[in-house]
């Protein structure tokens, strides 16, 4: 792992354990265990430092699915099981998403960062690939215009998740979802 994904990783893991506020140059310097001054190196400005984190969210999320193969034909139960079975594989990364979540927040007002973040991301573009393959695989009608809603599904259970909210049967939201697209 290089230097800039070290300073990545500890900024990930203060936003997680204390939120965006905990982001600064000199405590992702001593959470990463490097020298003062470090990390302004790297990344001069916050927004530098942000931009960095969030390149790592990121290729952690690419990462999550690089691996995933969908069927060619799925029923209900098993485009649900596959759907849980991803949210699940991606909540594992706990401080990534409250880390995403609470930047989602912090650079709201910065179109670049925020696009970034969300429905720029590299990884989102692949996301709604997988979710398109999942809804054709199932014989969901309009899988291009519900891929996003899918998408967008599975961002809401991963949030609810990393907040611990509430206790949520994943399986159960997903499957009612994939049964209304029938109706």
């Amino acid at each position: 792992m290089g230097r800039r994904e070290q300073i990545a990783d500890a900024g990930i893991r203060l936003i997680a354990s204390g939120g965006a506020h905990r982001l600064t140059h000199r405590l992702v310097d001593k959470s990463a265990g490097l020298p003062q001054g470090s990390t302004s190196y790297y990344a001069r400005t916050r927004r530098d430092l942000i931009a960095l984190i969030v390149q790592r969210l990121s290729d952690g999320s690419q990462g999550d699915i690089e691996d995933l193969t969908i069927p060619a034909s799925l029923d209900e139960e098993q485009a649900t099981a596959l759907i849980a079975s991803l949210t699940q594989r991606m909540q594992e990364r706990d401080a990534a998403q409250v880390a995403r979540f609470a930047l989602m927040f912090e650079v709201r007002d910065d179109d670049e960062l925020r696009t970034a973040l969300s429905s720029g991301a590299p990884v989102r573009a692949n996301l709604q690939d997988i979710a398109f393959q999942i809804l054709t695989a199932l014989g969901a009608p309009d899988a291009t215009g519900r891929a996003p809603e899918l998408v967008a599904l599975v961002d809401a259970l991963l949030m609810y998740q990393a907040v611990d909210a509430a206790p949520l049967d994943i399986a159960h939201i997903v499957h009612a979802y994939l049964g209304g697209l029938k109706r």
